[in-house]
This record gives structure tokens, sequence and C-alpha cells, in this order.
């Protein structure tokens, strides 16, 4: 894990730019892309058989409704409990979101009503293979339901006996998938985008990945929707002297629990909580049952920033707009108002990035590699579109003929005032 200064701090942001620049691997995952675009299940198959080493079948990449069943009797009563928690809590708040949206405002004459439409179908892609991830099926297919989508597709990686993660399973048909695909990396992306024999294509992908999928989506975002690039998973920690190293260590570790490209970061002003929290990290390291994965991400893209000023630390977080920010400060909501780039903001001791990957009600979906600065968390926005519904009155249509009339002229488009002029002459 590397200390660095407000003098260097460039390097890091550098670092941030080479991850994105990875010009060979974008050539290695566009090849795979077209391969399924030109060969449909042939290559779904062949790239599951190379890359997850199971041997499939275009009839078997489908799960089963008995498979389904089946995973059932493999989670615990508590599993489920939880799944449906969170669910449940999702659901409140993008529901509340979703009502906001419809409105309906009069300017003057003109009554302008807004509402919404869902999209048809939507791909969710789920991370798997050797981990699970439950909770990422709650935070894509539950806003996508929400907001009416129709037709909710999920793709993911299957584990070494051809199966999917029971848990994962379990999350998809409790949040109402329609479809859900044994199939990751790379090709699910191919697949959702431009549709095989098997798989129909949908009308936008969603979800995190790793740096293949990430760079699939990117790909595919040239003519398909996406919702952002989300991975690999970011943390950074603003704390001072008064925050607990031993939380910050946690939650470091936690973090760099998804994977050896995750990036973790600890911004402070106290060279004495650096200290004591490095200490504590690689304690918490050497314990826990991914700490190979941990002492790996935090030796690759750990790293540690020394600050004079809360000024500095501010400016930093902005810049590096990371996915997840941490404020442990002794004014953290002062601080949390100041910071406009990240996915996420959690504020004070009892706030970890765990508790909004799994509780709070927000989504854990969020952009990463700068990408906040542009970007929002995923909600049910991702999975409507806005429609506004005018309606004029003569007298309205009145009052707006003089400035249609100037804008019209200066565009050289004379046919927009005249449709004008003609409904006032009657």
């Amino acid at each position: 894990m590397k200390i660095y200064d407000l003098s260097s701090a460039q390097q890091i942001l550098q670092k941030r730019r080479l991850l994105k620049e990875r010009t060979e691997l974008e050539a290695y995952v566009k090849g795979i892309i077209e391969e399924v675009k030109t060969k449909g299940d042939v290559a779904l198959v062949k790239f599951t058989r190379r890359f997850d080493k199971v041997s499939l079948n275009p009839r078997n990449l489908i799960v089963s409704r008995e498979e389904i069943s089946e995973a059932y009797g493999k989670v615990t009563e508590n599993q489920i409990r939880a799944i449906k928690s969170a669910k449940e809590r999702l659901e409140k708040v993008e529901r509340n979101l979703l009502e906001r949206l419809n409105a309906e405002i009069k300017v003057g004459e003109i009554r302008i009503g807004f509402c919404t439409h869902p999209l048809r179908r939507v791909g969710c892609y789920i991370p798997g293979g050797k981990a699970a991830y439950p909770s990422t099926v709650v935070m894509t297919a539950v806003p996508a339901r929400v907001a009416g989508v129709s037709n909710i597709v999920v793709c993911s990686p299957p584990r070494e006996d051809g199966s999917l993660n029971p848990s994962t399973l379990v999350a998809a048909d409790i949040c109402e998938a329609n479809e859900i695909y044994k199939i990751g990396g790379a090709q699910a992306v191919a697949a959702m985008a431009y549709g095989t024999q098997t798989i129909e294509p949908v009308d936008k992908i969603v979800g995190p990945g790793n740096i293949y999928v990430t760079l699939a989506k990117m790909i595919v975002s040239k003519d398909f929707p996406i919702d952002f690039p989300a991975g690999p998973s970011e943390l950074v920690v603003l704390a001072d002297e008064t925050a607990e190293p031993r939380f910050i260590a946690l939650d470091m570790c936690a973090q760099a629990e998804h994977g050896p490209d995750s990036v973790v970061g600890l911004v402070t002003t106290s060279r004495k909580l650096l200290k004591s929290t490095i200490s504590q990290l690689w304690k918490i390291a050497k314990s826990i049952p991914r700490g190979v994965i941990v002492a790996e991400a935090l030796s690759k893209n750990g790293f540690a920033f020394i600050c004079n000023t809360i000024d500095e630390m501010v400016e930093f977080a902005n810049t590096f707009a990371p996915e997840h920010v941490e404020i442990m400060l002794k004014n953290p909501k002062d601080v949390a108002n100041r910071i406009f780039t990240a996915g996420v903001i959690l504020v004070g001791p009892y706030s970890p990035a765990s508790l909004s990957d799994y509780y709070s009600g927000t989504n854990h979906v969020l952009p990463t590699c700068g990408f906040g600065k542009v970007f929002s968390s995923l909600s049910v926005l991702d999975f409507v579109k806005r429609v506004a519904i005018v309606e004029c009155s003569k007298k309205g249509l009145l009052e707006a003929s003089e400035v249609i009339k100037i804008f019209s002229e200066a565009e050289m488009l004379p046919g927009h005032f005249k449709a004008v002029e003609w409904r006032l002459k009657g």
C-alpha cells in the first residue's frame, strides 16, 4: 500500500487513467463480442467452457423452473428473509422516486404534463462464478420491476458444476426476473446487446462486473444503451484524528474482498491515524477468509494520501470521484455537502459501505473509475423514459407567436412560424 503527499497526488490520478486505457485488453474483449455477434450460441458455449470451465449446450444455457425450485432447498430461511428485507426497503425508495417524476406544470396558457413509460426488456448482469451476489440481483431487478419493465433478463456466470449459486437464483425469483441465463463475462454482455439464437436482445444493460465486463459494456455502448461503467469496486475514506483506525481498516478490507482490482484508499490529515490504520489493515487481512485477495488488492491498488487541510481532502475526493466515500471526520456533514462526484457518501463512524450495499435502501450499483463526475447510482430512472404532454390554448399560442417568429427567422425555418400564423388567422 503506497503513501502519497499532496505533491505526488497526480500519481494516483495517473494510475486511475491507466486503468481506463487498457488498449490491448480492449482489443481482446472486442474479439469476444464480435464472435458472439457472428456465431451466437456456439460462441457462448465456447467461451463458457474456456473461462468458466463448464461444458453447456444451447438448451441448458437458460435456468429451468426446476433448478429454481431446487435452489430454495439449498438456502436458509434467514437468507430468504434478508433478500426480501433488502427488496422491500429498495422498493420503498424507488417507488417514492418514481412518484415524484410524474407531475403537471402550468406556464401561462400552456399546460405540461410529465409522465413515465418503462423500457420493454432489460438485461441485468450479476457477477458470479466463485462468488455470489444475490444483493446485486436485488439492486438491478427491483428498480426495473418498480419502473414497470415487463421482461427482466439476468445473466450470471456458472459455477464449476454448471449451476448458478442458489442464493442468486432465489434472489432472481423473489425479484421476479423473467429469464435467467448461465452466462458471464464479456460474452454475456454481447449476448444481451446483440442477441443469439437463444437470447433475445434487450433494450438496456445494467449491473457491475470485473474489468472485462466493464470494458464490454463500454464497447457495446457505442451503439447500445448501458447504465454506466460499474466496476471494479472502489472506496475512499476521509478521516482525521477523531476517527477509529480499526473501523477504517475493516471497511477497506471489506471493499478489497471484491477482488484484486478493487481500489481502496485513505485520505487523512493525521499521520498517527495513518500509521495505526495500516497496522490494522495487515492484521485483518491475515485473519479473514479472503485475506489473500484483500492483500493483493491493498498491494496493487491500495493507497494512503496525507493532506494538510480538510480543503485538500475535499479537492482530492472530488477529483478522484470514487464509487464510495466514507467520511469519518469531526464535522462529517459539513464535508459531505462539499463532495459532488462520489457514487455514494457515507457519513460518520456507523455508516460503513456494507450498510449501503445491503440495507440502507440506496442502490449499490454505482459508477466507478471516475465516472461519478457525470453518472448517478442505478435507480428506477434508468428503466423509464420521460414524456412531456403539452397542451396550449389559442390565447397562449398568440402570446408565444412573437418568440416563435424570431427563432424561426434566425434559424431560417419559416415553416415553423407558418404553422403558428395560420392557426391564429382562423
